[in-house]
C-alpha cells in the first residue's frame, strides 16, 4: 500500500492516472502534451507509477505506450478510484 500511496501523492501522476483510468492505451507523447510536461519529466513520473504496479508499458517504435494495469488488486483500484473521484469533485467545486 505504501508504494501506491507514494505514487499517487504527486499531482502530475494523479493527472496521468486520470487519463489512463479510462482503460485505453496512451502514448507518452499524448500524456506530455495534455499535462504540459517534458519527455524526461513524464518518463520519471510514469516509472514511479509502473514500479507501484499501477500501469503497464509497451514500447512502440520510439514511443512508449501506457495503460492501466488490468491485474491491479481490487483494493488498490478502489483507492485510486476514490482519490481520482474526490479530486475531480473538488476541482468542480472550485470551478
Amino acid at each position: 500500500m505504501q508504494d501506491v500511496l507514494a505514487a499517487i501523492c504527486d499531482p502530475t501522476r494523479r493527472a496521468a492516472l486520470a487519463l489512463l483510468w479510462d482503460g485505453g492505451e496512451h502514448c507518452v507523447c499524448e500524456l506530455m502534451a495534455r499535462l504540459d510536461a517534458s519527455q524526461s519529466r513524464m518518463s520519471r513520473h510514469m516509472k514511479v507509477l509502473r514500479k507501484a504496479g499501477l500501469v503497464l508499458d509497451r514500447r512502440d517504435a520510439q514511443w512508449v505506450r501506457y495503460r492501466r494495469n488490468p491485474n491491479l488488486a481490487p483494493e488498490f483500484a478502489a483507492v485510486i478510484d476514490a482519490v481520482l473521484s474526490a479530486e475531480h469533485n473538488l476541482e468542480r467545486k472550485v470551478a
